[in-house]
């Protein structure tokens, strides 16, 4: 059954240190319930698992996507045993295998890492290329202010390229992420329309999720996509979301949530987002 935000107590997460969290995120770590309807949250990020236990091999799945759609109808994640890259768009999930393809999400599927949230954006912009990877980035830092706050970001637009890269099935034992990516595939789209759905997380929350840029690709037509890697924008549509908050969910064989990764685990998250 999906969860319902009025029927979970929120237990603050006492084993992050206060410098942390302090600022415009503050974090909740959720007890799982039933659902049974409620207000959906604003401005809130809801998210199950970590990337630090997603770099250790953490793969199994543990929420459905009928939850996790109760959470959120923007985001990115991916699929038990690491089945791919996941888009959430306009309340869809799009599943990326490693054939680069797009495939619509059944509501049982289920995940064991994804951040979501209902995406409400308050600065609408155009953007009038040529502008690579980084100056999207370098464009973005110049507006949004706030260091300490986590930031919903969607392009929609035309892309003169756009390269990204999935993940292979893996199975048991599962290796660490880092090895995974050594191996993976990697696609390259030319003159296209597609959307970017990603996140800005704060350098204090780089134990909890990516810090700095993640974002995934799909083509306006949701045939294909993946983990970006490299894009030309010629032309497109920014929207930003900021959020206040999230609710962390921690599957039972994640037995912690760090606020910290150590410097190797932040060198191998580096390699991981990478080419």
């Amino acid at each position: 059954m999906p969860i319902d935000p009025a029927l979970i107590e929120a237990l603050r997460v006492e084993r992050f240190e206060e410098e942390d969290v302090i600022g415009a995120l503050q974090v909740e770590l959720l007890e799982r319930e039933e659902v049974r309807g409620g207000e959906r949250p604003h401005h809130a990020l809801f998210q199950t698992s970590t990337v630090e236990a997603l770099l250790d091999g953490n793969y199994d799945g543990d929420l459905t996507f009928a939850e996790l759609g109760a959470r959120g109808d923007f985001g990115l994640g991916t699929f038990d045993a690491l089945d791919g890259e996941m888009i959430g768009l306009d309340g869809a999930f799009y599943q990326v295998k490693a054939d680069g393809r797009a495939y619509e999400v059944d509501e049982q599927t289920r995940t064991p890492f994804a951040v979501v949230t209902f995406f409400e954006p308050g600065r609408i912009e155009t953007l009038d290329g040529p502008m690579d990877y980084a100056a999207l980035q370098a464009h973005l830092d110049r507006n949004l202010a706030d260091p300490t706050t986590v930031y919903a970001v969607r392009v929609d637009g035309d892309f003169d390229y756009v390269k990204t890269r999935s993940v292979p099935r893996q199975r048991k034992p599962y290796p660490p992420l880092i090895e995974v990516v050594e191996h993976q595939p990697t696609f390259e789209f030319r003159h296209v329309r597609g959307s970017l759905v990603g996140f800005r997380f704060p350098d204090y929350a780089g134990g909890l999720n990516v810090p700095g840029y993640h974002f995934h690709f799909i083509t306006e037509d949701k045939s294909a996509g993946g983990h970006l890697l490299e894009c030309h924008i010629s032309h497109g549509d920014l929207r930003i979301d900021h959020e206040s908050d999230l609710e962390l969910e921690l599957p039972e064989s994640v037995q912690e949530a760090v606020s910290n990764l150590s410097a190797s685990q932040e060198e191998a998250l580096r390699r991981v987002e990478s080419e």
